[in-house]
């Protein structure tokens, strides 16, 4: 379940408290005063058989005799009492529990609850929770020791003790809130559900969350992607230094910490991450009253020089950028102000400096086409006045913003200061304490951008290779077969090949004159060879001198392989020798060694590793984390998020290495995973890349003999992938269409299709005039979260053009979907847009979607006529209404009628 019988917790109309009581010091005591003193205006219920009266309010002996079910239920009592109060609340349709009683895990009381919960779906919120704060309607059904003001935030916390933390720091920073959820030990209730209730909130503009744990990962990616398109998310989740629970066999398990994994999952689905609680409103803060920016060139106007430079470190240890200003921009500076201005950014405008200084300085600068966000600093003097300075500041804004940018305000001291900074947030500006903090916000800005770029992704290249899924089957069943693990590096060259890796050639020799042979036949075409152990058992060949380099003979060869069974003999391994192979040397002069990687997190299923390669990996520790599955964009942003991507873009005389060959490396392993789920690790290292291309010079791959017969996707990915499988080919008349599930490098073609489009068509599907359609909603039709949405697109053939769409969007229950569908003008009347409808029936019917609905114009005879055909049947809409609601019961079997 996900926000079903959960609407009334925004703005509930009743509330009962089971367990209220009069008895000192007591939670039930806390709450009822709480739930009575905080000007809610809706009905409180105090249920207890102890009572007949409480605070003056009549007091129930049981949840039956309440005159109404109320919205919200507030339990107060023993865990071993919750289940049946629980029951009882479901008899008399009560739809939210809010469980404040700890002690669940024992005498099976958990599923006891969730037992009770069920027949009629009592959504529970807990156990172990503080309670719940409605603050839209003033409830404060809790026992937090103060209510807060509405606001504009929500507040999603596991912890009870940080609700009532952070409601304390709030209250202090008049910081209002429109819902805080305690969520306790999740029981039901989750984020994700949390998540998916504020995302549809118009009165919660930003959304807080307090994470220890996410139990449901593609519930909560999914749910979190969602709410993240809509508003801004931030989250703070402590445990960032836990130390890993295991070792690993591959340097990618090494590298790959939980905290890692949770912060490639937060930053995949948008949500900005800080580190404590004072950044989390400082981000809601700044998020709430500024839009992204794509750059953050800055501008600093102050008067104080000092001030300015440590704002620039500030700006640069967080990778942004200082402003350049345009010599119009200087030559205006000039006219303003003084001689002795610093003639540079920061525009130093002298210690002396008047309130009509500071705003002729910060009109001018902002005018400059190349700012993006000005701070401006103050630093008290005895030759002007800061409150002074803030006047004239205050004067220029409007809703934050001077000539569109943003403004931050930096007013350095005590003070002197704080009355100033009172002005300025009361003239709606926003105010931080230190150019740090200042810093910190121009970063965050650009941060969020960034992220919402990657959920909004649109590719520039589309990553194009062959897979041989066939030959990797055979491979990995022969492994499992032999109850092995671990794949030789043969065997794991040939897996990542057929996954258009490229890898060196290969010779397997079972013993040094084996090896002399290949190596002849080898130094043929190519100087020099390489000679490896090759062992079932042993992981890191280099760890135990398994491997010699730059070999120029036959006879060499044979030596190095001679010299390696020696060493095992040493070291008492050599019955682990299963053979050699010889392979030719590869010099690629100014090529990066590189790692990439796979790796299966507990939590989040399989991610892909990134970074500087080597010897040294785990040293340098140069690496990213994705999660699966990957694309062009998010393979990009992995590559952009190390320090040697850098190097891979070139420098001095060295070329920039094939960028497009290291996305299809990483999606390869992403797609790797997700075809077979029996893959739980691998590591590629070295990969060479250069301008050429890459090859991998060393390759492990491990999997699980167990899940050698599940068939991908795994249910264990957070995100789900592309719904392969799902293509199809269709004859319509003399025309020939591929049918698939929309991909996001689709966008492209949408401009050609409504070319083709003639207004009317466009009308009667977007139920309003419209000739093109909006940028952003072409992203949103085909940024596709598989899991609550599909799209089926047709393509001609040849050629590729788009000639129609059939899509649904489920609700986050997965009980219904509206859909839609269009065809392109040339192209209706041939039986498309039947094709596609039953297409998308098929697919909701396999995902177990229950209701498919559509809102038609009732003047689109076509589209009326042709749902008909499949069986929905229109609501009872007035006759003067323009549109008609029609729906097909997914649970009954339909044929489309001729």
């Amino acid at each position: 379940m996900t926000i079903r019988n959960l609407a009334g917790t925004l703005r509930p109309a009743s509330v009962a408290v089971i367990g209220a009581s009069i008895r000192e010091g007591s939670v039930g005591r806390v709450v009822i005063e709480n739930a009575l003193a905080g000007g809610f205006s809706g009905d409180v219920y105090p249920v207890n058989p102890k009572y007949q009266e409480i605070a003056g309010q009549r007091c129930y002996a049981r949840v039956a005799d309440l005159p109404k079910p109320p919205d919200l239920a507030v339990i107060a009592t023993p865990a071993a009492t919750v289940p049946g109060i629980v029951a009882e609340l479901g008899e008399c349709g009560v739809p939210v529990a809010v469980v404040l009683a700890a002690g669940f895990d024992q005498d099976g009381l958990r599923q006891k609850l969730l037992d009770a919960a069920r027949p009629r779906m009592v959504r529970i919120i807990g156990p172990n929770t503080i309670g719940l704060l409605a603050p839209q309607v003033r409830l404060n059904a809790s026992f937090v020791h103060i209510s807060p003001e509405p606001g504009r935030l929500g507040l999603i916390s596991q912890s009870g003790a940080m609700v009532s933390s952070i409601i304390d720091w709030a209250v202090a920073e008049n910081i209002g809130f429109s819902q805080i959820f305690s969520l306790g030990d999740m029981s039901d209730v989750d984020a994700a559900d949390c998540l998916n209730l504020l995302a549809e909130d118009a009165r919660t503009a930003a959304i807080l969350l307090y994470l220890e744990s996410i139990p449901a990962p593609r519930k909560f990616m999914s749910a979190a992607r969602a709410a993240a398109r809509l508003k801004p998310v931030i989250a703070v989740k402590p445990g960032r230094h836990a130390q890993a629970a295991a070792a690993a066999r591959t340097h990618t398990g090494a590298l790959s910490g939980s905290d890692r994994v949770v912060e490639a999952a937060l930053r995949r689905a948008g949500i900005i991450r800080v580190n404590d609680l004072e950044d989390l409103f400082s981000a809601a803060e700044i998020t709430a009253r500024f839009h992204p920016l794509r750059r953050g060139r800055t501008a600093i106007v102050t008067n104080g020089g000092g001030a300015g430079v440590l704002a620039v470190d500030h700006l640069i240890d967080r990778d942004c950028e200082l402003a350049e200003h345009q010599p119009e921009t200087r030559a205006a500076l000039d006219a303003v102000l003084p001689p002795t201005w610093s003639h540079a950014n920061p525009v130093d405008i002298i210690g002396d400096a008047p309130p009509e200084r500071y705003a002729s300085a910060v009109s001018v600068v902002a005018r400059d086409s190349g700012v993006d966000a000005l701070l401006v600093m103050n630093c008290p003097t005895g030759l002007s006045s800061s409150s002074g300075a803030a006047t004239a500041v205050a004067a220029l804004v409007e809703d934050g913003l001077v000539n569109g940018k943003p403004v931050l305000a930096c007013w350095l001291g005590k003070a002197t200061a704080e009355p100033a900074r009172a002005l300025l947030q009361a003239s709606g500006i926003a105010s931080v304490d230190t150019p740090e903090a200042a810093a910190e916000a121009v970063a965050l800005l650009t941060r969020w951008s960034a992220l919402r770029q990657l959920v909004e992704r649109v590719p520039a290249n589309t990553v194009q290779f062959r897979i041989d899924r066939l030959a990797v089957a055979r491979i990995l069943r022969t492994v499992a077969d032999e109850g092995r693990s671990l794949l030789t590096e043969t065997e794991a060259k040939a897996v990542v090949g057929g996954y258009g890796i490229p890898v060196p050639e290969i010779a397997v020799a079972g013993d040094p004159a084996e090896v002399e042979a290949a190596a002849a036949r080898l130094l043929v075409d190519h100087r020099a060879v390489v000679v490896k152990l090759l062992s079932r058992a042993i992981s890191h060949k280099s760890d135990v001198g398994g491997v010699v380099l730059d070999i120029r003979s036959a006879a060499d060869a044979g030596a190095a392989a001679r010299a390696i069974r020696a060493r095992l003999e040493k070291l008492g391994t050599q019955h682990q020798i299963d053979g050699f192979s010889v392979q030719p040397m590869i010099r690629r002069p100014g090529a990066e060694e590189l790692i990439i990687g796979l790796n299966v997190d507990p939590i989040f299923g399989p991610t892909v590793l990134f970074g500087a390669g080597g010897v040294a990996v785990e040293v340098l520790k140069d690496t990213a984390i994705g999660l699966v599955p990957l694309d062009e964009v998010l393979a990009g942003d992995l590559i952009d998020q190390t320090r040697i991507s850098r190097l891979l873009a070139g420098y001095r005389d060295v070329l920039p290495a094939n960028r497009l060959a290291i996305e299809q490396a990483l999606i390869g392993l992403s797609q790797l995973a997700i075809d077979f789920p029996c893959v739980v690790g691998a590591d590629i290292n070295p990969l060479l890349a250069d301008n050429d291309g890459v090859i991998a010079l060393d390759a492990r791959v491990e999997i699980d003999p167990a899940r050698i017969d599940e068939k991908g996707p795994s249910k264990c990915l957070a995100i789900r992938p592309y719904p392969s499988g799902w293509e199809m080919r269709a004859k319509v008349g003399e025309r020939s269409f591929l049918i698939r599930p929309m991909r996001p490098v689709d966008i492209d073609l949408y401009p050609a299709f409504t070319e083709r489009m003639d207004p009317e068509d466009m009308r009667l599907r977007f139920l309003m005039p419209t000739h093109q359609i909006p940028h952003d909603m072409l992203i949103n039709f085909t940024q596709l979260d598989y899991d609550r949405e599909i799209a089926f697109v047709a393509l001609e053939e040849p050629g590729g053009a788009m000639a129609a769409v059939v899509r649904y969007s489920a609700d986050p229950d997965h009980e219904r979907a509206e859909f839609g569908i269009i065809v392109r003008s040339d192209l209706k009347g041939l039986g498309l847009g039947k094709i596609l409808l039953g297409r998308l029936i098929a697919y909701a019917r396999v995902e177990g979607i229950k209701r498919l609905d559509g809102l038609i114009l009732r003047e689109n005879s076509g589209m009326l006529h042709l749902a008909t055909r499949f069986g929905f049947k229109p609501d009872h809409e007035p006759p003067e209404s323009s549109l008609v609601r029609t729906s097909l019961d997914l649970t009954l079997d339909h044929e489309p009628v001729a």
